[in-house]
């Protein structure tokens, strides 16, 4: 089980893409670094989605770039 709600994040990333989560920080981005088209990120975005018990709005889910985008849309859902 996930300590948090950004390591269950990169968690899915990582299984997702085979990229270690070592090698997955808030710059990298989706595409350039992970290989995640539009499809798959729609795909890992339900699997987070799913995983966290959240929704993600149209505009958000449109400004995703990073993974620091990602995490930043998941923290304004599970405030400290």
């Amino acid at each position: 089980m996930s300590d948090s709600p950004a390591q269950a994040v990169l968690e899915i990333l990582a299984r997702e893409t085979g990229v270690p989560p070592t090698k997955i920080n808030e710059a990298t981005e989706l595409v350039g670094d992970l290989g995640i088209d539009s499809p798959r990120a729609l795909q890992v975005l339900v699997e987070i989605e799913d995983k966290l018990d959240i929704e993600v709005n149209d505009e958000e889910v449109a400004n995703l770039r990073t993974v620091g985008d990602i995490l930043e849309v998941v923290a304004t859902r599970f405030p400290a």
